[in-house]
């Protein structure tokens, strides 16, 4: 599995309950639409162990199949296009790509 980590923050002076509002309901639809993906997740982070301020406020995390999905969602051009809009509203964003190695569920 692939999951593609996403942490960001918003620029000053943005609305962080319009973005709350678009980010879970026009844009998390956006993003279960693409092909590949099997779960999106999105959080707010609220803190940060051994620092006194977390240095990003948003975390999505988007799981895919394998590496083949993620790539033909991922960068797929008109995705890409989608994404240069979608980054004028965010602020500071790093973008990591892993792969599973593991997995255990606690029962």
């Amino acid at each position: 599995m692939i999951k593609l980590t996403v942490l960001y923050n918003l620029p000053k002076g943005a609305d962080h309950d319009a973005f709350i509002r678009w980010r879970t309901t026009e844009h998390q639809k956006e993003n279960m639409d693409m092909e590949g993906l099997i779960k999106s997740d999105f959080y707010i982070i609220k803190k940060a162990w051994n620092m006194e301020k977390a240095p990003y406020v948003y975390m999505t995390e988007a799981y895919f199949t394998d590496v083949n999905s993620f790539e033909k969602s991922f960068y797929d051009p008109e995705y890409q296009k989608k994404l240069r809009g979608w980054l004028k509203d965010i602020a500071d964003p790093i973008f990591l790509i892993s792969e599973e190695v593991i997995t255990e569920v606690k029962s």
